[in-house]
């Protein structure tokens, strides 16, 4: 299932990019690089599977999927950025703004958030004569607009940032990882359940899963930077450190930060296990990410 899901995504990654006129091409050049740079294709693959899942037509997905993912990629650039975290490396290649300038990766990143935005209500369009699937694409917008926003990545990234070089509570540290790595994990799971119609009870299994899986996500990232290579990674291991950066290592130690993952992965799957079968997919990918690394 997982290569199925991937190879839509990667079939269709740039097929919802605006139309850019050849005066403004290095815009595209720009976000093509990082949207063709590889990637584990989580987020998206997670949204088709929650749709599929819950009843929706994965084809029907794939705008939405598409999306999500243009967001992520953007962050990501972002993220990169010598403001921010200042990487040399992303996914194993040079980091956008290595490759165009910081000026040009900024503009890519932007490009790429209005991009998500113009394919879902592209997709909207296609449904005003069908209250009832055109209300559930607007559900799944929601959810992915309200992750990628300022009670999702961007508010994780501010909270990321001011806790730099100084101390950082548990609290705080869950807060971190929750908004700025989970919540786009949760609207992933939760936009794909919306285009499906899910009931309040699978839509509530499936955000408890999600959830999880976010916060063990972020965390098992965290143990990789102290035990992980570059080329497991795709970027440089032991930034964290050397940029002080709030960690589950460096609040709780190795050993309690691997329990914890663990702890994590067991919650997640434990929320959809009156599934069955029928939630295979999301059970094998939380257990392969627990352990991706080694």
């Amino acid at each position: 299932m997982r290569k199925k899901y991937k190879n839509l995504i990667e079939d269709h990654i740039l097929d919802y990019l605006p139309d850019i006129d050849h005066k403004s091409i290095t815009l595209y050049e720009s976000m093509k690089y990082s949207l063709t740079a590889g990637g584990k294709r989580i987020r998206p693959m997670l949204l088709l599977a929650a749709a599929e899942f819950t009843g929706c037509k994965i084809e029907e997905a794939i705008p939405y999927a598409c999306a999500i993912e243009y967001i992520h990629t953007y962050s990501l650039i972002h993220d990169d950025l010598p403001a921010m975290d200042d990487d040399q490396l992303r996914r194993g290649q040079p980091t956008n703004h290595i490759i165009f300038g910081e000026a040009m990766a900024i503009l890519a990143g932007d490009g790429l958030q209005s991009a998500a935005f113009e394919a879902m209500t592209k997709d909207l369009f296609l449904y005003f004569d069908n209250e009832d699937k055109l209300k559930k694409r607007i559900r799944a917008a929601n959810e992915i607009i309200k992750g990628s926003g300022c009670r999702g990545i961007v508010a994780g990234q501010v909270a990321d940032i001011e806790s730099e070089d100084r101390a950082c509570s548990g609290e705080m540290l869950d807060y971190i990882h929750l908004t700025k790595t989970a919540a786009l994990i949760v609207a992933a799971v939760r936009a794909g359940a919306q285009l499906g119609g899910a009931d309040a009870e699978t839509l509530e299994n499936l955000t408890i899963y999600a959830e999880n899986l976010g916060l063990a996500f972020q965390i098992e990232d965290d143990i990789l930077d102290v035990i992980g290579s570059e080329e497991e990674m795709g970027k440089k291991a032991g930034m964290d450190e050397a940029k002080k950066k709030s960690t589950y290592p460096a609040l709780y130690g190795l050993e309690a930060s691997q329990k914890k993952l663990m702890e994590l992965t067991e919650t997640a799957v434990d929320a959809l296990a009156s599934y069955y079968d029928n939630a295979e997919f999301f059970v094998k990918l939380a257990k392969d990410l627990a352990t991706r690394g080694r």
